[in-house]
């Protein structure tokens, strides 16, 4: 037993540690450091998201009750307030930003990997806004007096990791950061409402990826021709062009436009679509794949530290982010890994209360009897369509 690693020296043996100095020399991150490397500081930020640490005083104090374990567990002689507080607000965010892509990136592939061949690639993009006190926070002031950031993320369906991802103000309009993302061609992608923008959904459909986006309701298009006749939930489905001056010159293509009749909502949704090859019903039940992103917002706000933040500093609330991120991200990594068969929240769940542990972790998650509660079995109307995405 005395041979046996920590839980979270294991968790962090799935890190990348050359990947890591990779980005910290890219933004000459350990300068004039004597002993808090921004590697030390990673450790120090990702046990405090695993450990669910509600301050920074809360988490240097946890990190210093295990004094004796401190450089098993990879933190060095100490951790001190001070130094992690300097740390969080002085070094560059870019540093976490770019290794919390580069590793949620492997854990999406991983996880592909794991699942085996998948027909289509579906991604989910939208944004969330995380809310800010301006006492603590002034810096955080937007247009409408209301203080925050937003993160806009763009989730793979497939394996709820996001593969993209930035954040902004929170004033700031979502449709700009859609030229941003990593289009694959094949690939779908799904959007809500605020997302029609015709200019930047032709560039998705110039370079071969697919779009299914939810119509507004003050379209105006000319309908080129009904495609068959409407059955079960589909009230129409047809070949449409853009009225508009304007939005033809933007979109110059024909579209699909199909009517769907939720029962469970007891409503009705329009989408638009470029994809040809998929049925009105595929179409669909790829929009239902949306509200996974929704759920995985939900889950980040209530399961990881970024609702109560550590430092008030800009600087150190987007590295919280980051980590927060990266953390989500190896954890996914190691389920991938170690083929384990539990969700992500039951595995951070367990491991939130074993970090301290020396029991291996496969046998760790296939020995716990914790069981996800999170989804109540009589979800109400709304999230009834975030499970059935599952």
């Amino acid at each position: 037993m005395k041979d046996e690693k920590f839980v979270f020296a294991q968790i962090t043996d799935f890190i990348n540690y050359e990947k890591f100095r990779e980005c910290v020399a890219c933004f000459n991150g350990n300068a004039y450091v004597k002993s808090f490397s921004c590697w030390k500081q990673l450790l120090a930020l990702m046990f405090g998201q695993l450990s669910k640490r509600e301050s920074l005083r809360d988490l240097v104090l946890t990190i210093e009750s295990h004094k004796k374990k401190m450089n098993a567990l990879g933190f060095g002689k100490s951790v001190t307030r001070s130094n992690l507080s300097k740390a969080n607000r002085r070094r560059d965010a870019r540093i976490f930003e770019r290794f919390a892509l580069f590793t949620a990136k492997i854990a999406h592939e991983k996880a592909l990997r794991s699942r085996g061949e998948i027909s289509e690639k579906i991604f989910a993009f939208d944004s969330t806004t995380i809310k800010l006190s301006l006492s603590l926070f002034p810096w955080a002031k937007s247009r409408n007096a209301a203080g925050g950031v937003k993160m806009h993320t763009l989730l793979s369906t497939d394996t709820l990791v996001p593969t993209f991802f930035v954040i902004s103000p929170a004033n700031r309009s979502d449709m700009p950061f859609m030229e941003q993302i990593p289009y694959e061609a094949g690939a779908i992608y799904v959007f809500d409402r605020g997302y029609n923008s015709f200019r930047r959904l032709f560039l998705i459909h110039e370079i071969g990826a697919f779009f299914v986006v939810r119509a507004r309701e003050d379209l105006s298009a000319h309908v080129v021709a009904s495609v068959g006749v409407p059955a079960g939930n589909i009230l129409a489905e047809e070949r449409i062009v853009l009225r508009t001056r304007e939005a033809s010159r933007l979109f110059p293509a024909q579209l699909r436009r199909v009517r769907f009749f939720d029962e469970t909502l007891n409503r009705e949704f329009t989408f638009l679509s470029n994809a040809t090859h998929l049925s009105p019903e595929e179409i669909a039940s790829v929009y239902k794949k949306r509200w996974q992103i929704e759920l995985f917002f939900k889950w980040l706000k209530q399961h990881l530290r970024v609702k109560r933040f550590w430092g008030n500093d800009r600087n150190a609330l987007l590295i919280q982010i980051y980590v927060a991120i990266a953390a989500y991200s190896v954890i996914s990594i190691i389920r991938s890994e170690l083929q384990i068969n539990r969700t992500l929240y039951e595995m951070l769940q367990i491991l939130s209360s074993s970090l301290t542990d020396k029991t291996p972790l496969k046998t760790l998650f296939e020995k716990s009897n914790f069981i996800d509660s999170s989804l109540p079995e009589n979800p109400p109307p709304a999230l009834k369509l975030i499970f059935s995405g599952h």
